[in-house]
């Protein structure tokens, strides 16, 4: 019998955040980055998730050799604390030379820095401990469609991603799909997106997706499918978990807070397929409500791991026979009420007393 999946969790620093937003400053004190590593394994969590300049701060402003010594600093900072590098990830989206996109500017200068960029955060990446690189491709994408020629930026991607895999023969590249935000049209909206450009790549084996819930929503699908089709191809290498209050502004909000039933669907998919069995993290991407105390500024991490876990056992503890006794009997609406019931923790047994309790409410 197959053992069950214990899972291991990451997030990563900017999770702890202060809670500025574009109409408002911070609510609360920021702490620093080894006050937020001490956190991780006291939290519950041992994977980590980087941009390259949460690990190496400045870090245009430094040479190979200088960028290599600060992130061989923080990998014994990790090491010390018992805790694991996930991915390092280019954050090339705040930077002005990538105001038009890093990889698809219509500058080749912009394009080369972007580039330059990437193969630093492999040499970061390198001396954490993990050769996985994240690509959340903020920028690579336009305002007004004409603005760019989406063929050749399709392109120009896949040139990246190559170039990549070849600098280092034993990195991985994760594609990080999100549909608009910052730009208005993005070029690799979904996980299809992004498994079509691993699949053209000088090496589609080292290139998969990581699936935000929140991104797949703002596409205006469904999380758990999008992981069941990137699980079909084994290319799911790491999932962002969160929730998302309709099709908005990326919320980021604790996992399951807004659509208890999506998430159990994504936990159930995963479950089901074995994620988690080659040491893959369950990585969460939650920010803290707005108006949270500092004193309660990592709540929002610990309550959606334990989400999630509630979630595992309601997965192993359904009823697999009856669910195929309805599907069978193509009984859709009695297996709609069980899954109901189930998430609820409630049973049909209960309602005589309750409709008794009315009752009596009714006649005094």
């Amino acid at each position: 019998m197959t053992q069950p999946t214990t899972y291991r969790f990451s997030f990563g620093p900017w999770n702890i955040s202060e809670g500025a937003d574009p109409f408002g400053p911070m609510v609360r004190t920021p702490y620093s980055f080894e006050e937020k590593l001490d956190w991780y394994r006291p939290l519950g969590f041992e994977g980590v998730q980087f941009h390259d300049d949460d690990a190496v701060e400045n870090i245009d402003d430094l040479d190979a050799s200088q960028v290599a010594a600060k992130a061989r600093q923080v990998g014994q900072m990790l090491k010390d604390r018992g805790l694991t590098a996930e991915f390092v990830a280019p954050r090339l989206w705040f930077d002005s030379r990538t105001v038009d996109g890093g990889y698809t500017s219509n500058s080749p200068t912009d394009r080369q820095y972007a580039l330059d960029r990437s193969l630093r955060t492999i040499d970061v990446a390198r001396e954490l401990g993990t050769p996985n690189i994240v690509l959340w491709l903020a920028r690579e994408g336009s305002y007004i469609r004409e603005s760019k020629n989406a063929r050749v930026a399709y392109d120009r991607i896949l040139d990246a991603v190559n170039a990549m895999l070849e600098y280092d023969r034993e990195c991985r590249i994760w594609i990080e799909p999100k549909p608009n935000e910052p730009t208005d049209h993005a070029y690799v909206p979904t996980i299809g997106h992004a498994l079509a450009i691993a699949y053209r790549s000088v090496d589609p084996s080292r290139v998969s997706g990581l699936i935000e819930t929140a991104h797949a929503i703002l596409a205006g699908l469904d999380p758990a499918d999008e992981m069941a089709f990137a699980l079909a191809h084994d290319k799911l290498a790491s999932v962002h978990l969160n929730d998302q209050n309709g099709l908005k502004y990326d919320q980021d909000k604790c996992f399951g807070s807004a659509n208890l039933r999506s998430a159990f669907n994504q936990v159930r998919v995963l479950e089901e397929n074995g994620f988690g069995r080659r040491g893959e993290f369950v990585g969460l991407d939650v920010k803290a409500i707005r108006t949270q105390k500092q004193d309660k500024s990592t709540a929002h991490l610990t309550n959606s791991r334990k989400t999630f876990l509630h979630l595992v056992e309601k997965v192993r503890t359904f009823d697999r026979e009856l669910e195929q006794q309805l599907i069978a009997e193509r009984d859709y609406e009695e297996l709609d009420a069980y899954i109901l019931r189930h998430l609820m923790g409630v049973s049909d047994d209960a309602l005589p007393a309750i409709e008794s309790a009315r009752e009596y409410s009714q006649a005094k």
